[in-house]
């Protein structure tokens, strides 16, 4: 456990507004696609259009002799180009099946936008037309697109060289699960589809690079978030040595996840720039991303809790299936096993039990998108509460109550074997409920359900917790995961008193320069408008694993803090000596270094820094260096958590769903910018009700995406969403000394069960059990006239509920 620093006033715990706006909101940002290079030519790639074929040959030649077109390559032209697949980072078990992804197929193509051959041309459009002419011989084959029809005995094979679909088998199992549901007064089992969804950044990926070709060097400018984790990938996957590369993440606009990947596009870029000499250039359009940037989600949930007749939880089953898609990307088995530690919650139980079955399907592949694994275990988990409280008869909070974890019980260790370090999951829910007037709310439901009012009101929970600020080393190698979680910062004290931050975190939105300077200028005592944030360019910031899982400010946050309070001590010694005193006499506030007892005998920061610059008079054996560094590896993952409040009004004529209230209190530890945190909180709750009502990838049986577009995929604009009433409650991290856990994901994470909860609380008394995401009015219009076709019927389809033993 760490002392928690108590957030000072100032800068840290202020609504700083953002320094990193203005060039944002005026236009002079660097997106990727801005860049240009004298002679840069410019890459498009032929895609398939199958799901599932092979590919007898590919015919590139009359694509040479189109205008403009410098090169034109198939799989097999590029085989040599590459020292190995591309990667995954993640294995889950010693038997996990990994066929071998390569960027270009040459043999077979295994989803609709597969690469088959690329153009290079002078420019983009030359390089689109030309891909008009070439010649393909596809063989289709038989591709299969459903989890479950591709375990049956004698389905399409994605991989037929593998001899199988499966993945891998992953199981996680504590306690006395048998005995905890054969004693059972009530056991409670559901079916939930988490749909598969497409993660939409505003900035499209895009990747340019630039060869120095004489000296071998390539520096790439690519949209991730992922700069240092790219540049090992790409040396291990071209042969390119990492010395060599260079890769910088310009302004990036939006990613949750999405790039957070190594993409087939990168390594093409690479290799055609070393082979041609050229800088080469490649923008994705929206309906190419849709298809081969990687998707999220696609769980088939089957969830069983066991309670006793006074509302005990006694334990809990959960069995998935897990959509991979065609290929492995950088996580992709990962993602449901993230979810795997924490279905339960908030919760006590006595068992647990936890089953993956990751499937591979003739689709896109699946990796991290906002929440990664987290969400899905969230809306399983808090779905199956409502559920089991139904069955009871009992207020969905009041079994919430029952059975969370009391503040007085921190640190706590979950039934999964995680540590939960510090949470008040009361103070959270009683602001929340007073903040909605639960009761009140309640009371209209009733009186509208009593009337027979054609918009009945639904009431919906959410109490999460998510597990972020990836991450301890020691956890992520004991998970499997290639790499460690820790995260490097360097303070360097400018001659001129400025500060110069390096971070290996870079933003792709989040606000990391304001929030940076502000806990820096705490620290040193200097303006808030005297520190740059460095970042995002693997030459100026060489060492950091990068920005995910809402570690930015739990991990590179806290060693920003702890290398400014490095070059604080370093200072201390020079300024003792400038002050004739011993070290021990000195103390540092507001920018001075003062002697104990004798506070107007100081020297401010600025002039200490000019002295060690100088190094005319320093100590014996003092080193004239103004730089400090520290690399952070957390002790434990950090928990926030929350109460989120939904009510919804459904038209029982119409289907339509109208969220009216939503009131969302998280619980995030110390905060160093309110109005930042309420940023994230506000775009998480909107792609998490984006799912709840709005968003889903379809495929047809032939495998191909029929939601390719912003036309079909509804991606919901401000008009489609609520005012929100967000709050807080603030019980420190303990696990480092800002007090800090992490907010990028929890909106998302708390938001989904809330709304759908919501939704079948709204209808639930007139027969309807179950509604798939998203809940389009459609899809409630329907469950309605079922419900009224089988009022008296209570088990939806799908459920074995309300078993008593």
């Amino acid at each position: 456990m760490t002392d928690t620093a108590t957030p000072k006033s100032g800068n840290i715990g202020d609504a700083v507004v953002r320094k990193e706006d203005a060039k944002l909101v005026t236009g002079q940002t660097t997106w990727t696609d801005n860049i240009a290079f004298p002679g840069m030519l410019y890459m498009s790639v032929l895609r398939s259009p199958m799901a599932h074929a092979r590919i007898n040959s590919v015919d590139v030649s009359s694509a040479l002799e189109q205008p403009g077109v410098l090169g034109a390559f198939s799989g097999a032209d590029l085989a040599d180009e590459w020292a190995g697949p591309m990667p995954c980072a993640w294995p889950i078990t010693d038997e996990m099946v990994h066929p071998d992804h390569w960027p270009i197929a040459v043999d077979e193509v295994r989803y609709v936008g597969d690469a088959v051959a690329v153009v290079v041309a002078r420019d983009r459009f030359a390089a689109a037309d030309a891909l008009e002419h070439i010649m393909v011989d596809y063989e289709p084959l038989d591709a299969v697109v459903d989890m479950e029809a591709a375990l049956e005995d004698g389905a399409a094979l994605v991989h037929a060289d593998k001899g199988t679909n499966t993945t891998y088998v992953f199981n996680l199992s504590n306690g006395d699960v048998d005995g905890a549901f054969d004693g059972a007064h009530t056991v409670v089992k559901r079916r939930f589809i988490n749909q598969r969804l497409i993660p939409t950044a505003i900035e499209p990926r895009a990747v340019v690079v630039a060869p120095i070709a004489a000296a071998g060097e390539f520096t790439m400018y690519t949209a991730t978030q992922i700069p240092h984790i790219l540049r090992l990938m790409l040396a291990l996957t071209t042969g390119v040595s990492e010395s060599k590369l260079r890769v910088v993440a310009p302004d990036v606009g939006g990613a949750f996840g999405s790039k957070l990947n190594v993409y087939a596009e990168e390594l093409m870029a690479l290799v055609l720039a070393k082979r041609l000499g050229r800088p080469i250039k490649w923008t994705e359009t929206r309906s190419e991303g849709y298809q081969t940037t990687i998707h999220g989600r696609d769980q088939i949930q089957e969830v069983e809790a066991a309670v006793d007749e006074d509302g005990r939880l006694r334990g809990l089953r959960v069995k998935l299936l897990a959509d991979m898609g065609a290929y492995l990307q950088l996580l992709t088995p990962s993602i449901p096993i993230l979810g795997a530690l924490m279905y339960p919650a908030i919760y006590k139980m006595d068992a647990y039990s936890f089953e993956c079955t990751g499937v591979f399907t003739n689709k896109t592949p699946t990796d991290a998108y906002r929440g990664a694994g987290r969400p899905e275990a969230t809306y399983a988990t808090e779905r199956i509460m409502d559920e089991v409280a139904v069955e009871l008869g009992m207020d969905p909070m009041e079994f919430r109550r029952r059975n969370w974890i009391t503040h007085e019980e921190f640190p706590f260790e979950t039934i999964a074997g995680l540590t939960y370090d510090s949470g008040h999951y009361e103070a959270a829910t009683d602001k929340a409920m007073q903040l909605f007037d639960y009761e009140g709310l309640r009371a209209e439901q009733q009186r509208r359900r009593e009337s027979g009012d054609r918009h009945q009101l639904g009431i919906g929970i959410s109490t999460y917790t998510e597990a972020c600020g990836v991450g301890p080393s020691r956890v992520l190698g004991s998970l499997g995961n290639a790499a460690g979680g820790w995260e490097s910062a360097t303070i360097r004290m400018l001659p001129s008193g400025k500060v110069e931050v390096v971070t290996g975190v870079s933003p792709h939105g989040q606000g990391h320069e304001t929030t940076f300077s502000q806990i820096v200028a705490d620290t040193l005592g200097v303006p808030f408008e005297d520190v740059e944030i460095l970042h995002g360019d693997t030459k100026v910031a060489p060492q950091g694993l990068d920005t995910y899982g809402s570690r930015s400010l739990a991990v590179g946050g806290v060693a920003v803090y702890k290398a400014a309070h490095r070059m604080l001590d370093k200072l201390k010694t020079a300024a003792a000596h400038m002050l004739e005193v011993s070290v021990d006499d000195v103390e540092f506030a507001d920018g001075k270094f003062r002697v104990r007892g004798s506070p107007d005998t100081a020297k401010g920061i600025g002039d200490v820094v000019l002295g060690v610059f100088a190094a005319h008079d320093l100590p014996d054996g003092y080193e004239p260096s103004l730089s400090a560094e520290f690399t952070f590896d957390p002790e434990n993952l950090s928990f926030p958590h929350g109460t989120h409040l939904c009510a919804v009004e459904v038209d029982t004529e119409t289907g339509m769903p109208r969220i009216r209230e939503y009131v969302a209190v998280d619980d995030v530890g110390n905060v160093v910018n309110p109005q930042i945190v309420d940023g994230q909180v506000h775009g998480g709750l909107a792609q998490g009700i984006a799912q709840a009502l709005y968003e889903e990838a379809v495929y047809d049986d032939a495998g191909n995406l029929t939601t390719g577009s912003l036309v079909d995929y509804y991606v919901p604009g401000a008009p489609d969403l609520p005012h929100y009433v967000t709050d807080r409650t603030v019980t420190p991290a303990t696990s480092n000394p800002l007090g800090v856990k992490g907010v990028g994901e929890a909106g998302t994470i708390g938001s989904t069960p809330a709304v759908v909860n919501a939704v079948l609380d709204a209808v639930r008394h007139l027969g309807v059990t179950h509604i798939e995401m998203p809940c389009s009015p459609e899809r409630v219009w329907r469950a309605l006239q079922q419900g009224a076709a089988t009022r008296d019927e209570i088990a939806p389809e799908g459920a074995e509920g309300g078993q008593h033993p």
